[in-house]
């Protein structure tokens, strides 16, 4: 299952839009509420320092067992590669546990999918999810994580399994927030080989252009203005 190529183009388009946009305001939180540098709150108001504090120094949400699920699953979805770390890496299963406390809207969908996953475990293999071997990890994942891929030239499409639905929901919400949470981690950045604001170096309009359209730069201009020698 080769998903980092796939799930980067899905994330510069439209899955997981509305996720991304909530999830990222709350992911520039956790990184400053986490952070032993102090001086990184000076411009946040009292209130959300307050905030920051008390959702950081709450219990878990999630049990061992549904992180371990949580982590496993996280990596199936972006495992690591030559280029960059997992999900794991990018402490993505922290960053979702920071998402269901902040975001409660997300606690129940989370919890039941987690607890439908290791019921449809323990029906086909007898074991919960994360003591399954890989290859029946996988096999689980491979039921409700494409549900609808259809070959364009046979028209014909993956079907969906009869009570796979809830799966799927849960599957699909799942890893939007892990795409999220490693996208937003300085990993997950550096992967993306975003290169953010950088210094340039400006030479005003090539002599050409401006005698075409019939204009110069003044002596002042020339004099004053800064010119950089061309590399």
């Amino acid at each position: 299952m080769d998903r980092r190529k796939s799930i980067k183009a899905l994330l510069i388009g439209t899955v997981g839009a509305g996720v991304l946009v909530d999830a990222c305001k709350n992911a520039d939180k956790k990184a400053i509420a986490s952070s032993p540098d102090a001086s990184i709150d000076a411009d946040r108001m009292q209130e959300e320092k307050d905030y920051l504090k008390k959702l950081n120094a709450g219990d878990k949400f999630f049990t061992e067992h549904e992180m371990a699920t949580i982590t496993i699953l996280g990596d199936i979805i972006l495992p690591k590669d030559a280029k960059s770390g997992s999900a794991s890496d990018a402490k993505v299963p922290d960053f979702i546990e920071f998402i269901v406390k902040d975001m409660p809207e997300h606690q129940t969908p989370l919890r039941g999918g987690l607890r439908w996953l290791d019921m449809q475990c323990l029906n086909r293999f007898e074991k919960a999810f994360k003591d399954c071997s890989q290859k029946q990890q996988i096999e689980m994942v491979e039921d409700i994580a494409y549900p609808e891929i259809k070959d364009p030239i046979a028209k014909t499409g993956r079907k969906i399994k009869p009570g796979m639905q809830q799966g799927i929901a849960f599957f699909s919400s799942l890893r939007d927030l892990v795409m999220t949470g490693f996208y937003t981690s300085e990993i997950g950045v550096k992967d993306l080989g975003y290169m953010g604001n950088t210094p340039n170096q400006w030479n005003g309009v090539p002599d050409d252009v401006l005698k075409q359209y019939g204009y110069a730069y003044s002596e002042r201009e020339l004099k004053e203005c800064l010119s950089f020698d061309k590399v």
